[in-house]
């Protein structure tokens, strides 16, 4: 059954005149009432607007704390120490949520800010009726830590959690009325950042009340990238994203001036996108960075000249060594998606996360909200891979006030400066590929919103090596072929696409059947 909290509350934000950007910070708040595991105001994330004709891209990441250094995972011997980057207090970075969403309302909001804190508030104080979902995701999480001896205070805070029971949250209502009344300094200043400190200083933790002060969500100028007779309007640095997705894309586009498209989900397909994919995240881990630390040659791995030149290389009835696959300039699981569009024919693709399902494991004392362990998105020591099995570089390394390299993707296409359509995905690196794919399968292979959402997807990122992870629903044979052409399959769904799709009939929006989104469409008529 769909968790229907966050399509609702910014259905009504809609109808009461509100425009995309409003419903999105309602539904921002709203998920981190009711989606604990991703939805946040300790987290942080990205929102792509296209709104009256202008793009803009808004980055409230989170960044490292001033007292973080390069080597703070590392152990005597100079090994990472796995565990600290993803649970405890010095798992966090400083969020970015809520200065993010106060940014937006600011530059775009046209209802109270008060109006749209109101739903998430009355879900924390009044509690929710618990799905199943959650439930069982909580019950899990619960006994997973508690088997590998990890020590976090979420049991304290979720462990009542009872599948349709109304599951309460006095402090979480507290600290988002104090939001509700004093904005972006509800947050980063006063009662909840002192909370904040308190909680790092008795866990461990380094986020202190001067990293909450400094912290600023950030205007960047987003990704505008051609492809076909399309605009992708998508995630610049510090999100890997967009440039994963432009070339993943425009690398297909120029494998096929010179080879037959392979049909959609064939085995020559997915042959050819995995080999797309071992481009794509060399450059990612060698590249990709914050922008404000390092400098991101976007344009260089952006050039047609690159795409065809990576694409050439491509044999497409072998699969090519994983090691030599270097990067190619010649210098050298758990987040939420919702995608809006009003009446007017704005739009907003958000990507939010704590990281890992439930982040850190810790629940600030008092203040009622999980802590993000975005610090695990840095590379704690280049080379290593981080849970996702990314391999980072030194562009990513750690350092004070630095925001970590991410994933999220939410992408907006224009056509002929209309909306063409509104994409993204949670799932960690897999986002890249369900982003690439869902462009692909609405607009290439012209596929309706519901199709596209849920065809079955794959993902290949280099590492580990000559591996597709599959979801399931390929034809058996394709399969097959995979396996004997040396490939080893990872047989697990990941994901949760939002999407929506505006045709010569409409709009038309999908939300993945295998998760918990709603996909809701109201006709309207524009004042």
């Amino acid at each position: 059954m769909p968790d229907t909290f966050s399509a609702q509350a910014a259905m009504a934000v809609l109808d009461d005149g509100g425009n995309a950007v409003d419903a999105a910070i309602t539904a921002q708040f709203v998920l981190a009432v009711t989606l604990p595991e991703a939805g946040n105001i300790g987290g942080g994330g990205f929102m792509t607007i296209v709104k009256d004709g202008e793009q803009r891209f808004l980055d409230y990441r989170e960044e490292a704390p001033g007292a973080a250094h390069r080597d703070m995972y590392l152990d005597d011997e100079g090994k990472v120490k796995t565990r600290e980057p993803l649970f405890g207090a010095k798992a966090s970075g400083v969020p970015g949520t809520v200065a993010g969403m106060w940014k937006a309302h600011q530059a775009y909001g046209t209802l109270p800010w008060a109006r749209l804190l109101a739903p998430a508030i009355a879900l924390a104080e009044d509690g929710f009726v618990v799905p199943a979902h959650l439930a069982d995701r909580v019950a899990k999480y619960i006994k997973r830590t508690s088997q590998r001896g990890i020590e976090t205070n979420f049991a304290d805070h979720f462990g009542d959690i009872e599948s349709n029971q109304r599951f309460v949250q006095p402090e979480l209502a507290a600290t988002l009325r104090h939001i509700q009344q004093h904005g972006h300094d509800g947050f980063y200043a006063g009662k909840v950042a002192s909370q904040i400190e308190d909680f790092m200083e008795d866990n461990g933790g380094l986020i202190t009340t001067d990293d909450l002060a400094a912290y600023q969500a950030k205007w960047r100028q987003p990704l505008s990238l051609s492809w076909r007779d399309f605009t992708l309007v998508t995630a610049p640095p510090p999100s890997s994203g967009g440039v994963a997705v432009a070339q993943w894309l425009n690398m297909l586009e120029a494998y096929a001036t010179t080879h037959t498209m392979p049909a959609h989900n064939s085995p020559d397909y997915l042959h050819v996108m995995s080999e797309i994919g071992k481009r794509v995240f060399a450059d990612r881990a060698e590249y990709l960075g914050d922008p404000d630390f390092v400098d991101v040659p976007v344009a260089a791995l952006t050039d047609p000249a690159y795409f065809a030149r990576r694409a050439s290389d491509i044999n497409p009835t072998a699969i090519s060594p994983s090691k030599p696959v270097e990067p190619g300039l010649i210098e050298s699981e758990d987040t939420t998606h919702f995608s809006i569009v009003d009446k007017h024919g704005n739009a907003v693709s958000n990507t939010t996360t704590l990281n890992l399902s439930f982040g850190s494991g810790m629940v600030v004392a008092g203040a009622g909200f999980l802590l993000n362990d975005e610090m695990d998105d840095f590379s704690a020591k280049p080379g290593v891979p981080n849970f996702f099995g990314a391999i980072g570089g030194e562009a990513n390394a750690i350092a004070p006030g630095k925001r970590m390299l991410s994933s999220m993707t939410p992408t907006i296409v224009l056509r002929d400066n209309e909306v063409a359509l509104v994409t993204g995905s949670p799932g960690g690196t897999t986002i890249i590929s369900s982003v690439t794919q869902t462009i692909l399968n609405a607009l290439a292979f012209e596929q309706n919103a519901t199709m596209s959402a849920n065809a079955p997807r794959f993902h290949h990122q280099l590492w580990p090596k000559d591996t597709i992870r599959v979801h399931p629903g390929f034809d058996t044979g394709t399969l097959k072929h995979l396996e004997q052409m040396g490939y080893t399959l990872d047989r697990r769904r990941f994901g949760d696409v939002q999407l929506i799709k505006q045709d010569s009939t409409g709009l038309s929006a999908a939300s993945e059947q295998s998760g918990r989104g709603e996909a809701m469409v109201r006709d309207a008529h524009t004042d």
